[in-house]
Parts: C-alpha cells; sequence; structure tokens
C-alpha cells in the first residue's frame, strides 16, 4: 500500500456488502482467540521463568567471580617470601 504524498495511509471505505459471518463462524473465531490467549499466556509465563534463570545463574557467576577475586587478594604467604640465605663453606 503506498502512502499518500502528505504521508498519510490513504482512507479505505468499505463496501456495505460486505458478507455477514454466521454463527458457526463467530464460535469459531472466538474459540481460535481463546486458544491464543492461553497460548500466549504461556509463552510469557516462560519468558518471565527464563529471565528468572538467567538472573539467578548470572548472580551466582558474579558472587563465584567476587568470592575468587577477595581470597586470592588476602591470600599473603608469597608476600614475606625471601630468598634462603647461602651458606658459604669454608
Amino acid at each position: 500500500m503506498s502512502a499518500a504524498p502528505d504521508g498519510k495511509l490513504p482512507n479505505i471505505k468499505f463496501d456495505g456488502n460486505a458478507p455477514k459471518l454466521d454463527k458457526a463462524q463467530l464460535e469459531f473465531m472466538k474459540i481460535i482467540e481463546q486458544q491464543n490467549l492461553v497460548r500466549v499466556e504461556k509463552l510469557q509465563r516462560i519468558r518471565r521463568n527464563n529471565l528468572i534463570t538467567a538472573g539467578i545463574l548470572g548472580a551466582s557467576v558474579l558472587g563465584i567471580y567476587a568470592y575468587s577475586m577477595l581470597s586470592v587478594q588476602q591470600e599473603d604467604f608469597l608476600d614475606d617470601f625471601e630468598e634462603p640465605k647461602k651458606v658459604s663453606k669454608q
């Protein structure tokens, strides 16, 4: 569909002779709409659970990394390392 020169989409005029939907078609549309709402709710729940899992895993990784850096920083066994004095043999 092409836009009008002023950037707006053209107006569509519906003909009053459009076929009317019968009761069975309307019921079918309601059933499909209900199934679609259930599907969307399920996908939203899965997405929320995935985000929660990602957050927990990310926090765990950052916690392990921070703990590792802190524990390595506190080690001081190499700070007092002195070379053994050489014993001269006479």
